[in-house]
């Protein structure tokens, strides 16, 4: 998918704005031109159809009456059927009457009528429809109104105009002594009938008049169409754009969380959060390092196949990393079988407060093992794991050591040596810590010191100390009575135990006194 370019999506942007801005000036401009045809289409229709009015009344006073009175030599009569009299012209009802005819006839959309419920005899009578018998007798109630009528169609509209034909003075003269005449009470003022003109005008016609406004709506419509496509567009690149990142960062989470395995957490969240940069950069600090190792490991290997050897060292490795992420420490490696921890660093809750979580992982770790040796010894394993563990307190470097292709996280440094030389001189089962250490935890630990040693690189003596118990209650031992030394491995959590193995447990246990009873002295 190609990228979108921001300064083109700014253009876009920009001319976007610029049409909306000309489309709106427009309209006014548009309606204005459209106005002005508007009128000016009026009056051209109004002047054509005057004009044809004109010239058909002109035609017919130049044939029917200039003409007859030219043609005929005598004396000039005024009467109905004046077509059969020489020299005769229509009286003003049939000069009406006719007029209507030839103005209906020469204008499509104008009709003209004049109508009358009462005819002369001799003619046939007028048809009138609803609205001009209404008109009619509304009339003659009051004539001096005048009555419309407009009716609008899908197609076309049309106009009714109605006014009365009201009897002077000659009218009603004649109407009165006339033969013909179906009334002969006629009075001044009356109201014969009615003069009606229909006008229709096509809605076609009007629909062009609006031409300026029709093309403005239909460049407003081409725009509005290309601006729909062109917001489309960028709709489908950013839905394309949004899939793509919705994928890299499935991605970037399953890689995240892959890479999270092979790190320590503190270290995946530091630099993750951007809290530190990856790198090649150290800094001195004082941690408390633990190491620990497995007793005999290479002897063990030897005895199990390297199946079982797999599934015990993960499960292991699995418990001891999570006492470890519990208490806050952070993973360094794990070397073979030994494994190597410190507090202090890239979180830390002080010097005292590091040292006595530590030395509590450490004891929680020696407690899971005897849990986990139980577990082991019922799945078949005679002889299972036993850690000596070492704990130390100084200043290393800690920060990323390599290249700038492939660093680690790590801590160097005499002092994180000398955990792993305290870890040495410790009984299986056993913690081991430093004098740095004990200082700082003597108030949470009983220990007793061991014999002084020397280490290559420390220039001091070093007197380690040996944890024999905790005294405060963070770590809860729940009744569990844990024991490790020469020729003893003893652990006992009463919470598992029923009254019937409780009475087994018992036996076992006076076996055991009396077994130590009969030990002879030695040297006996």
């Amino acid at each position: 998918m190609d990228k979108a370019n921001p300064e083109k999506l700014r253009s876009r942007g920009i001319l976007t704005g610029f049409l909306v801005a000309l489309l709106l000036a427009l309209l006014p401009v548009a309606v204005w031109l459209d106005l002005t045809n508007l009128g000016e289409a009026a009056l051209r229709r109004q002047a054509t159809d005057l004009n044809s009015l004109v010239s058909s009344v002109r035609s017919y006073y130049a044939s029917n009456v200039v003409g007859r009175i030219l043609s005929h030599s005598g004396q000039t009569r005024v009467i109905h059927n004046y077509e059969t009299v020489p020299g005769a012209v229509p009286i003003p009802a049939t000069l009406s009457l006719e007029l209507g005819k030839v103005i209906s006839e020469q204008q499509q959309n104008i009709i003209y009528r004049f109508v009358s419920d009462y005819p002369f005899k001799n003619r046939a009578p007028h048809q009138l429809d609803d609205f001009e018998k209404k008109a009619l007798a509304s009339l003659r109630a009051n004539p001096d109104q005048k009555i419309e009528d407009a009716t609008h169609s899908l197609f076309s509209d049309r106009v009714r105009l109605v006014v009365p034909v009201i009897m002077g003075t000659a009218c009603v003269s004649c109407h009165n002594t006339h033969p013909e005449s179906m009334k002969t009470d006629w009075k001044v003022g009356d109201v014969r009938g009615i003069q009606e003109v229909i006008i229709a005008q096509p809605i076609a016609a009007n629909i062009f008049s609006f031409k300026y406004l029709l093309a403005y709506f239909a460049l407003t419509a081409v725009c509005g169409v290309s601006f729909l496509a062109m917001q489309r567009r960028q709709s489908l690149q950013i839905m394309g754009m949004n899939k793509e990142l919705e994928a890299n960062n499935d991605f970037l989470a399953s890689l995240s969380m892959k890479i999270s395995r092979y790190i320590s957490p503190q270290i995946y969240k530091s630099i993750f959060s951007g809290q530190k940069d990856v790198t090649i950069h150290t800094e001195r600090k004082k941690l408390t390092i633990f190491f620990s190792d497995i007793q005999n490991f290479t002897a063990t290997t030897e005895r199990l196949q390297p199946e079982i050897i797999t599934h015990l060292l993960n499960e292991y490795f699995t418990e001891m990393s999570a006492i470890a992420l519990k208490h806050g420490g952070t993973i360094d490696k794990f070397i073979g079988d030994a494994m190597l921890i410190f507090f202090g660093d890239p979180e830390t809750r002080g010097e005292r407060l590091d040292a006595q979580a530590c030395v509590h992982m450490a004891w929680d770790m020696q407690r899971r093992l005897t849990e986990l040796n139980a577990k082991w010894r019922v799945e078949g394993v005679e002889q299972p794991f036993k850690t000596r563990m070492g704990i130390n307190t100084g200043y290393c470097n800690v920060g990323n050591f390599g290249s700038a292709d492939r660093m680690d996280y790590t801590i160097i440094g005499a002092e994180a040596n000398l955990a792993a030389r305290l870890q040495s001189i410790a009984e299986p089962g056993r913690i081991v810590v430093s004098y740095e250490t004990f200082a700082l935890v003597s108030d949470v630990i009983a220990a007793h010191p061991l014999p002084p040693i020397t280490m290559k690189g420390i220039s001091r003596e070093v007197v380690p100390y040996a944890v024999d118990d905790l005294l405060d209650h963070s770590t809860d031992k729940g009744g569990v009575v844990i024991e490790r030394m020469p020729g003893l491995d003893f652990y006992l959590d009463p919470s598992l135990v029923d009254a019937k193995e409780a009475e087994r447990i018992r036996a076992i246990l006076a076996d055991a006194l009396a077994a130590l009873d009969k030990r002879k002295p030695a040297g006996a």
